[in-house]
């Protein structure tokens, strides 16, 4: 019973756009459901709003951590583990965030290893394809490659906004290589 008022209560403060309160009252509510021995789907639906408020609020490697276990977990459900490639586009927005080219490359082999279909899908593809254009430093290819994906897949616009940050980081970085030549 807590764990579902304090899920109900997460959702309101996300539809006030609270998004601090929202996370901690997820968070809470996915302790409770787990605590409690509940379905592993509510669990994981509030770990998943965790996580993508921990994202929204720049606490990347928390959101990282949550969505490759959530991936995880899912992995050995056979219900669950059609959105594993979801959890790991997230999980690889996170890296794309946090600008560390060694990381997102490592992170990718992660996923690969932990999902062996996934370097199959359009996900991983998206993913390895932004990692090239931040290590070649193009601007232009990555908003390409951004517009081809979301024309077969719209993005959340959380999401869009993570990919915001990330072009906003590589045209500084390009600025400030070009000031320096």
């Amino acid at each position: 019973m807590a764990a579902r008022y304090c899920k109900e209560i997460g959702e309101l403060y996300e539809l006030d756009q609270d998004i601090e309160n929202a996370r901690s009252y997820f968070e809470r509510a996915a302790e409770l459901f787990d605590f409690r021995g509940d379905s592993t789907t509510s669990v994981i639906q509030c770990k998943q709003k965790v996580a993508q408020f921990s994202a929204q609020l720049q606490q990347y490697q928390k959101a990282i951590k949550i969505y490759e276990d959530i991936a995880q977990q899912s992995l050995n459900n056979n219900l669950l583990k059609y959105g594993v490639r979801g959890y790991l586009l997230n999980s690889g927005l996170c890296e794309l965030c946090r600008g560390d080219i060694v990381a997102i490359t490592n992170a990718l082999e992660r996923y690969q290893d932990l999902d062996l279909t996934f370097s199959k899908t359009r996900e991983y593809k998206f993913l390895a394809d932004l990692a090239a254009s931040i290590d070649n430093e193009d601007v232009a290819n990555f908003t390409r490659v951004v517009k081809e994906f979301e024309s077969i897949t719209r993005l959340e616009s959380w999401k869009s906004t993570l990919l915001t940050r990330v072009k906003d980081a590589l045209e500084a970085k390009v600025m400030e290589e070009d000031d320096l030549t």
